[in-house]
């Protein structure tokens, strides 16, 4: 039995009513069976763990004013201009359909513009938003409507995603719509996926539950449309995916109603400082006048990625990536280059990056002062090696999935 309204065991049943007995102090009378049973299929209709994770919900939304969050948050004009993803039609079934051209986001423009809590407030807003939209789709059309269909689009995504606090945001609101919009997710088509891909998903796959997970289909540069109309009539998906909906504009791409993103002007920007940051994830290090430190990181796999961020107290700093030719301490000028050293300002803005590795081996991240004579430098930083998810077989989906 799936454990929905109408189609339960009898020891699902049973665990149903047991549930409402169990939270019946914080029921609300808008927590009907359908929204109830999310939570129990949630948690495989364990009822402890279900009960946990409910009550947690209702303490999160009384933090966050999830409830009232659509007439007491105003989104900042940035966010709302530069924050990719839309509202999009609806699927046959009159799911809405939400897409998401990720690809396009200047995530470090609009962290260095806003807060990071707008950023999660202004999903909190979208998720409460689609929730009226399941409501008006029920009374609509009869039958109940709460599942949403999700398309990433992918395109242009590159190296400069892999910005840590852009990713830290991402898989922060990744693990909050699991944890407080449980069963929402009908699917989720990743497609546009660069070669890459595989590193990024590899980040964020562990906030993903198995259910979640077995629902996302990835495609590459083709083959996509033919899965998005077997669950998408082609008069609500834009004409850019294989559809033939514009916006009124006459857009392809429906930028009236998905937000496409693009650069966020620097003049938006504040400045950063060392005491903004969350000193606990760094590692701090002061550089000697007219000498340097290196950092050696063991890659393994072919395809990894080396992401780093750092800033400095009030000077620049030269910054390099090499990788060894011997197995043992070299001089800069003695090993592979793979970025050359060059001075950044870092002691204006966070200095970040990352860097496919093509070939396993020994890479050293260098850290340069030799230039100066006069002065130390104070460092903090953050240096990772993110492997690809070698676990699965990762291949892009050439054929459609079936089923709608």
């Amino acid at each position: 039995m799936s454990g929905r309204v109408g189609d339960l065991s009898a020891v699902q049943a049973t665990a149903l009513q047991t549930f409402k007995e169990n939270i019946k102090d914080v029921l609300k009378p808008s927590h009907d069976d359908y929204y109830l049973l999310c939570w129990l299929r949630a948690r495989n209709f364990d009822l402890k763990k279900s009960e946990e994770m409910f009550r947690n919900d209702v303490s999160w939304r009384k933090k966050t004013g999830a409830d009232t969050i659509l007439e007491s948050y105003m989104i900042p004009e940035i966010v709302s201009k530069y924050l990719t993803g839309g509202h999009c039609g609806y699927d046959k079934l009159g799911n809405p359909i939400w897409i998401d051209p990720f690809g396009r986001i200047d995530i470090k423009g609009i962290l260095r513009s806003v807060k990071k809590s707008d950023v999660i407030k202004t999903q909190v807003h979208r998720f409460e938003k689609l929730r009226d939209v399941h409501i008006e789709q029920t009374e609509k059309l009869g039958h109940k409507v709460d599942e949403v269909i999700v398309i990433y689009d992918l395109e242009y995504l590159g190296m400069k995603h892999l910005w840590k606090p852009g990713v830290d945001v991402f898989c922060e609101i990744v693990d909050m719509f699991e944890w407080h919009y449980p069963e929402t997710l009908k699917l989720v088509f990743v497609i546009n996926a660069p070669r890459f891909f595989p590193i990024a998903y590899n980040i964020v796959k562990p906030f993903l539950s198995e259910a979640t997970a077995s629902k996302v289909r990835i495609f590459g540069t083709s083959n996509y449309s033919s899965a998005l109309l077997q669950y998408i009539d082609a008069d609500q998906l834009p004409k850019v995916y294989g559809g033939t909906r514009t916006d009124p504009p006459g857009d392809p791409r429906c930028s009236a109603l998905v937000c496409q993103g693009g650069d966020v002007p620097k003049d938006f920007y504040s400045k950063v400082s060392i005491n903004s940051l969350d000193m606990e994830k760094y590692t701090a290090v002061t550089i000697g006048r007219g000498s340097s430190i290196q950092v050696d990181l063991t890659v393994n796999e072919p395809d990894s990625a080396i992401r780093w961020q750092f800033i400095t107290e009030g000077y620049d700093l030269g910054f390099g990536v090499y990788k060894r030719t011997k197995d043992s301490r070299q001089k800069a000028n003695d090993m592979e280059q793979v970025i050359p050293s060059q001075r950044v300002n870092s002691h204006i803005f966070p200095e970040d990056g990352s860097v496919i590795i093509q070939e396993p081996g020994t890479y050293v991240v260098r850290f340069d002062n030799t230039y100066s004579w006069t002065r130390s430098k104070k460092i903090y930083y953050i240096i990772e090696m993110l492997e690809p998810d070698t676990e699965d077989e990762f291949e892009l989906a050439s054929e459609s999935p079936t089923g709608c």
